[in-house]
């Protein structure tokens, strides 16, 4: 599902809101979302799942094709993790 599909479900599903109101709502709620991740914030929605920072340390590396040592730098990386409501809607379970 694309962000305009999520945009065009919840104006279909709540006629009092208008598109654009809908549209600034979801835009608001995503800035959020990455503003918590950038600051290395954790974001939890129960019933669906969390959302953190996964660091990598910086480490030595090799070129494959020259075999030269290489400095990679630290990484960080966003996680997600399904809630267990997620995952028994998505693996059918009951």
């Amino acid at each position: 599902m694309t962000k305009s599909e999520l945009i065009a479900t919840i104006s279909g599903r709540f006629p009092h809101l208008t598109h654009t109101d809908t549209t600034l709502s979801i835009q608001t709620i995503l800035d959020s979302m990455s503003d918590a991740l950038a600051s290395e914030d954790r974001i939890e929605i129960r019933g669906f799942g969390s959302f953190s920072l996964n660091v990598r340390p910086p480490r030595i590396g090799r070129n494959p094709k020259t075999g030269e040592k290489v400095h990679v730098p630290e990484r960080r990386a966003p996680h997600f993790k399904p809630g267990l409501d997620l995952k028994n809607r998505v693996f059918n379970i009951e």
